[in-house]
């Protein structure tokens, strides 16, 4: 029979040969994973549409997660169908004197593989794998909120943006009747324009139809190139 002692090195042994694994499965992924029959990115930039849009671009910035900019830039890019839909309820908000904040939008892959990599085990379920990708890359996800077209100031909401908790969920019955409604009202919006909540995050939303899309992971300078008039 193993001793005790021994029997917890070769427990401790197998936990970081896992964990070494996983971490070398990880960093070896060098580039998104490919798909064929896929449409070609025709992402366009939010506020080429309509300037009146709000940017808060966290990752372009140290006020994010990651805790330093990975964005060389605060632009949101998406799918033009994608876009043009977020545009129609900002036009709806503006008729109450609200409109749209957008936090985020299309991610190229590296970024989605590196977030991967410096969040906690326990906080993946809040981040997309890079061996699957995320509809991010693909142009047809938005990280968003309302703000008070008066002050420029988010209205109120059960959680802050990225905030890895219960509160994030779209479903939370916690938080304020105020934050609730508001959160409900922007899920009534964005789900009459085609778009579907994340299960985790109140204020991610994912276009419908962006299986027809691939993963990408091209540059921010990039994107406005490849736009199509």
């Amino acid at each position: 029979m193993f001793s005790l002692d021994r029997q917890k090195y070769l427990n401790s042994f197998t936990i970081a040969a896992i964990c070494f694994i996983l971490v070398t499965c990880s960093f070896a992924q060098t580039s998104p994973p490919k798909e064929a029959n896929k449409l070609e990115a025709q992402l366009i930039e939010l506020r080429k549409l309509d300037k009146s849009i709000k940017l808060d671009i966290r990752y372009a910035t140290a006020n994010n997660f990651v805790g330093r900019a990975v964005y060389p830039e605060a632009r949101a890019f998406l799918q033009r169908p994608a876009a043009e839909a977020v545009v129609r309820v900002q036009k709806l908000l503006k008729k109450e004197g609200l409109g749209l904040v957008i936090y985020d939008g299309y991610r190229p892959w590296a970024i989605t593989k590196l977030f991967w990599e410096v969040v906690r085990v326990d906080q993946r379920q809040f981040v997309a794998d890079p061996a699957k990708g995320s509809k991010h890359n693909r142009g047809c996800a938005v990280d968003l909120s309302i703000i008070d077209l008066k002050t420029g100031k988010p209205i109120p909401m059960p959680s802050d943006y990225d905030e890895f908790n219960e509160r994030a969920s779209p479903d939370y019955k916690g938080g304020t009747d105020e934050e609730r409604a508001n959160r409900d009202k922007l899920r009534r919006l964005m789900e009459a324009e085609g778009f579907t909540v994340n299960s985790s995050e109140w204020w991610h939303y994912d276009y419908n139809g962006w299986q027809q899309y691939a993963i990408y992971d091209i540059s921010f300078a990039e994107a406005g190139k490849k736009v199509k008039r």
